[in-house]
């Protein structure tokens, strides 16, 4: 019923930039909030950072200042600006739609994304 599609993610050098796009489509008549988890390996996975649909925003621990969440109602769509990535920002990150609303259904329901591979290496 609902799809996340992220894109952006790929090899960066330590002090560069990446940014992240999620487009969520299907039967949506409304998403309360549009967010972006990571996930390293051997570590639990962890808030990024989140908006919702009036323009709040959430940041997780010391994500905010290098990266901006922002989104674009109308096209349903998150985007993640990363700046002065470290190494140890290498994650999947994944898209997150939270208590969204489906046409011609009771109920508020989240979605996730397959997810987007992010590196820091040089």
């Amino acid at each position: 019923q609902v799809q996340l599609v992220e894109s952006g993610g790929g090899l960066v050098q330590p002090g560069g930039s990446l940014r992240l796009s999620c487009t969520a489509s299907g039967t949506i008549f409304s998403i309360n909030a549009m967010g972006w988890y990571r996930q390293a390996p051997g570590k639990e996975r962890e808030l990024v950072a989140a908006v919702t649909s009036g323009g709040n925003t959430n940041y997780g621990d010391s994500m905010e200042g290098r990266f901006t969440i922002s989104r674009d109602n109308r096209k349903n769509t998150v985007y993640l600006q990363m700046n002065s990535l470290k190494p140890e920002d290498t994650a999947v990150y994944y898209c997150k739609a939270d208590q969204v609303i489906l046409r011609g259904l009771n109920g508020r329901y989240d979605y996730w994304g397959r997810g987007t591979q992010v590196t820091v290496s040089s």
